[in-house]
Formats: C-alpha cells, structure tokens, sequence
C-alpha cells in the first residue's frame, strides 16, 4: 500500500471534487530547494502549489488535498478540473566546465547517468527514477479510481492543441512548448502497462 506523506503548511484557493486530468510536472530542481520556492516565493504567498511531489526515492508528499485547486497551471477553469503530481528532477541539464558533472539552470549538479535527447532546444536530461515511477503509478491509479479519471495517458510530452478537452492523464509539456516536464527521459511505455496493471 502507498505511503502518503503530508507537507503542511500550503493552502489551496478553492474547491473542486469534479477533477478531470491528472497533469503531470517535474520540479526543476532538487526537493528541498523546490518545497522552499513553493513556501517563500512572492513573500509566503504562492498559489502555484502542486497537490503531490514524489522524490527521488520514490516518497509520496501531499501538499494540498486533491479536491482542491491552486494556479498552477496558466488557465483557470484548467487548475480547478486538474490534479498535479510533480517529480523531482532538476530537468534539462548542461555540462559544466570545469568537471566531469553536469548543472542545471540553477546550478544543482548532477553526477550520475544523464539521458541524452535533443528536444526544445536542450540536449542532456535527469533520468526519472524507477522508485519514482513505481509510486506514480500507484498514485495515479488511487487517484483515478476516486475522481472516476479515465486511466487514459496522452503516452507523449508534445504539445497538443486542446489539451484542455482531454480526460485522462497529460503532461505540462503536453500544455505549451516552453514547457520542458515530462522531460524525455520520461518513459511512458512503461508508465502506461503499470497504470493498467491492476
């Protein structure tokens, strides 16, 4: 059974249990530096907060409840029929040039496996975790099964003219081609046979 943490402290702006998408997102960055940007950015006062994180170890975080809403996303009616699950991933990643590692745009380093793909302008990615698509997944399918979401994944990180009409499950990438989350190393092969393997 799936262990959900609680991270308090972040408030939703409204109600809405009528929840039609799962949109899933990554955090940019490492898990500490991302939950102290949600906690402090625009002096305490941040409504871009996701309802779930999952690090790199696979752990669940809950951080505002799932009937709720937030701005996170660009479109209003979106945020209030959306639920967001965000990863930990510092996303698109450059060589840095002075060492063998690599940073990304804030200067987290990452010194492990990188996926290399040419995609929206940047070369060299954060692989996701298999912990971390173990836990999604299970995430995925308990909140699918309480909101009556199809298990239906657009299977791509492309962007998609109304995406807004789908029911299912996207990325923001899916959203708008600034976006870079669900980076490609993101496999959704495997994403998709462990949300339909019940």
């Amino acid at each position: 059974m799936l262990k959900i943490n609680t991270i308090d402290g972040f408030k939703p702006i409204g109600n809405n249990k009528r929840k039609k998408q799962i949109v899933l997102s990554h955090t940019s960055r490492n898990m500490e530096d991302y939950v102290k940007s949600l906690r402090y950015r625009y002096n305490g006062d941040n409504k871009k907060i996701p309802h779930y994180l999952i690090d790199r170890d696979g752990n669940v975080y809950n951080l505002i409840p799932p009937n709720t809403y937030s701005e996170f996303l660009e479109n209003s009616h979106q945020n209030r029929k959306s639920i967001v699950i965000n990863l930990e991933n510092l996303g698109w990643l450059k060589k840095h040039p002075l060492s063998i590692n690599f940073v990304n745009w804030i200067g987290n380093v990452h010194k492990e496996e990188i996926y290399e793909r040419k995609w929206r302008g940047h070369f060299f990615w954060q692989p996701y975790t298999d912990k971390q698509m173990d836990s999604l997944s299970e995430l995925v399918k308990i909140l699918c099964n309480e909101f009556n979401i199809p298990k239906t994944s657009i299977g791509h990180n492309v962007k998609i003219d109304k995406i807004e009409n789908f029911n299912g499950i996207t990325s923001r990438s899916n959203y708008d081609v600034d976006f870079t989350d669900l980076n490609p190393a993101f496999d959704f092969d495997i994403f998709i046979n462990k949300i339909e393997d019940e």
